[in-house]
């Protein structure tokens, strides 16, 4: 044993102590909908598939060719021999969906802004982050050594308070936020954001891992407004809705240029499986044809948060804060208990005193299950 190992048992004690410590659990999924976890068959509320389309035939069946076709790795990075020609009709129909010049492929989501922040933003330069953006919009401004400030959770007056200060001082300014909040579902206010972002010579970048798919009629966060704002840099996911894997980033062909230029988690990492780049494009076809699969998510969590009696859902998402982690545990165990997954979230994927109940509403969700959900929350958790 070396000094490592009681270092890391101390620490596990003390996440222990704080309800905190988490452990993998194997959960397989059967059908886009059930899991089996522990023995026992779930209906699961806390999987971010929207659409169901990991299980979708069409999907499963473009992965399926490509595996037989191209194997199963691409062998290199893209930039070497792994940009295998299924890229460049995935790209293409990104940058459609989302109206923009172009677009780029990375390894994931979190890859995609770990590698697009720093590509753009340096030491003289200021980041603007929503407080309560996603762990990897940080991790990219971070990795960026610029100076970092965050905002009041789309709060509008604080965010332009902090550029008039701080703005003047910095050569470059981006504003960082996602688009469809990971952990409480409601939307950035992305229209003022963007008239912030022009009157300051800002730069706004949006993350939609959560939005497509699912909101603006499955183009996203961006087009779930009246008037479309113009956002200079689309990120998102293939790994929620898509019900596949990697990240991306829409841009102007420029941008998209030097992204694949300088983000360095994608100069030096190995391009994605062509099965999963096959399937993703099979699965954004549906979301740019299927008006009707894209409203059912929102749909389904709407009828959830009125049989419940909770705020009316902006999205896929309704989160239940409970306060601390020991009440979310508890509560989770209790809707287990009657058949549904819906996983505790606690510090620090969340603020200290905001654990929670994060329930995610799916296309194929039964409205029998809905309502029974709905019911236990009410008589069993918010009792």
């Amino acid at each position: 044993m070396t000094a490592l190992d009681p270092f890391a048992a101390q620490k596990l004690r003390d996440l222990e102590a704080r309800q905190l410590r988490r452990r993998l659990i194997d959960t397989a999924r059967t059908d886009g909908i059930h899991v089996l976890r522990g023995g026992r068959r779930l209906v699961s509320f806390s999987c971010n598939d929207y659409l169901n389309l990991s299980h979708h035939p069409q999907v499963k069946a473009a992965a399926i060719a490509a595996l037989e076709r191209y194997g199963t790795g691409a062998g290199a990075s893209r930039l070497v021999t792994g940009n295998h020609p299924l890229f460049a009709e995935l790209e293409s129909r990104l940058a459609r969906l989302k109206g923009a010049e172009a677009a780029c492929i990375f390894g994931s989501g979190y890859l995609a802004n770990a590698g697009i922040v720093p590509a753009l933003i340096g030491r003289d330069d200021l980041v603007l982050v929503d407080e309560l953006a996603h762990a990897c919009l940080w991790a990219g401004a971070r990795l960026a050594r610029a100076n970092v400030i965050a905002y009041r959770h789309n709060d509008l007056d604080h965010a332009a308070a902090l550029l008039a200060e701080f703005r003047p001082q910095h050569a470059n300014a981006l504003i960082a936020t996602d688009g469809v909040f990971s952990m409480d579902g409601d939307l950035a206010p992305l229209p003022a954001l963007a008239m912030l972002a022009t009157r300051h010579d800002a730069w706004l970048i949006v993350d939609d891992a959560h939005g497509l798919g699912v909101v603006g009629d499955g183009r996203g966060a961006r087009f779930a407004h009246a008037e479309p704002p113009e956002i200079p840099l689309q990120m998102g996911t293939l790994s929620k809705a898509a019900g596949g894997y990697g990240g991306y980033l829409c841009a102007s062909r420029a941008v998209i240029d030097l992204i694949t230029n300088r983000a360095r988690s994608f100069v030096y990492s190995t391009g994605l499986p062509p099965a999963t780049v096959a399937a993703a494009g099979a699965a954004l076809d549906i979301i740019a044809n299927d008006r009707e699969l894209v409203a059912k998510p929102l749909r389904n969590a709407r009828r959830f948060t009125s049989a419940a009696g909770l705020p009316e859902a902006q999205s896929a998402i309704v989160p239940m804060v409970l306060g601390t982690a020991e009440r979310a545990l508890a509560a989770s165990r209790r809707l287990e208990d009657e058949g549904f997954l819906a996983i505790a979230i606690r510090p620090p994927t969340v603020p200290e005193g905001t654990a929670r109940l994060r329930f995610a509403f799916t296309a194929g969700h039964a409205d029998a299950d809905i309502d029974r959900l709905a019911a236990l929350v009410r008589e069993r958790v918010l009792a």
